[in-house]
């Protein structure tokens, strides 16, 4: 059954783990599984976070959200910092993506126009001061 869930796309230990409960399986019988599925190479949770970093930096998510998301799936900090650092120079092009394809490449117009576009890359998982370097709103 765990591997069933595998297959249509990765889980992490936390995630499986709850499934498997909700489908009436012995905390046992889930600990039994996800060992095999780890020794197997089935369930890797470094994989996942490697996966699913560069899938939700495409889709145009920041470091935060996906920090969070992760965090949520239930993955250590340590794992999950190790997937994110490698993209450090990578985040100012993935923001300036993600606000061109919501915006266009206009400058804000005023200063609710600058606050609506930072509320959204906010939302979006990117760091107030990068979108303050990238919207640069003339005082």
């Amino acid at each position: 059954m765990a591997l069933r869930l595998l297959v249509a796309r990765e889980h992490s230990c936390l995630e499986l783990t709850r499934k498997l409960s909700a489908r009436g399986l012995t905390p046992e019988a889930i600990t039994g599984a996800l060992a095999r599925l780890i020794d197997e190479g089935a369930l890797d949770e470094s994989r996942l976070a490697a996966h699913y970093v560069a899938e939700r930096a495409g889709k145009g998510f920041g470091p935060q959200r996906i920090r969070a998301e992760l965090r949520d799936k239930g993955l250590a900090d340590s794992l999950i910092d190790r997937h994110l650092q490698p993209m450090n120079d990578t985040w100012p092009e993935v923001l300036a993506r993600t606000h061109e394809r919501r915006f266009g490449q206009s400058q804000p117009s005023d200063r609710s126009d600058y606050a609506k576009r930072a509320r959204f890359l906010e939302q979006r998982g990117f760091t107030p001061d990068s979108i303050r370097r990238l919207l640069r709103f003339p005082d």
